[in-house]
């Protein structure tokens, strides 16, 4: 936990809901995060739906920042449901921003989100309305 911005009401049509996907409710505060846990081998987190398209749910094109781009189009492995499969990381989802057209006028994200696309969800057995 590092801090919070308070959220704006995005313009009409500008917040793709695709995928379930939140908008900034105007007056609202949000929690931003500075920094992520420690990830190791188990290290747990939340799997969120995401399409990376241009114009659709995750906002502006990918960018990697995080831990100067160390991990940027290398492989991690995700275990859910019994099961694993290796993906490459393309986009980092912005713990400190949110609220504008870069961010899908979304919410800043928690600090423990893996943003997958629709292959991702399948091969893990991941049912779309959980």
């Amino acid at each position: 936990l590092s801090g919070k911005i308070k959220g704006k009401t995005p313009p009409p049509r500008q917040c793709n809901q695709e995928n379930d996907s939140d908008c900034c409710k105007d007056g609202k505060w949000y929690i931003t995060y500075k920094c992520s846990p420690l990830v190791l081998s188990q290290t747990k987190a939340t799997l969120t739906l995401n399409s990376f398209e241009r114009d659709k749910d995750g906002g502006a094109p990918f960018e990697l920042w995080y831990n100067n781009r160390k991990r940027c189009l290398k492989y991690i492995n995700i275990h859910g449901n019994g099961k694993s499969m290796r993906a490459k990381v393309m986009d980092e989802c912005d713990s400190n921003m949110g609220r504008n057209s870069d961010h899908d006028y979304q919410p800043p994200c928690p600090n423990n989100i893996v943003d997958a696309l629709k292959v991702v969800w399948k091969a893990l057995g991941v049912i779309e309305s959980d």
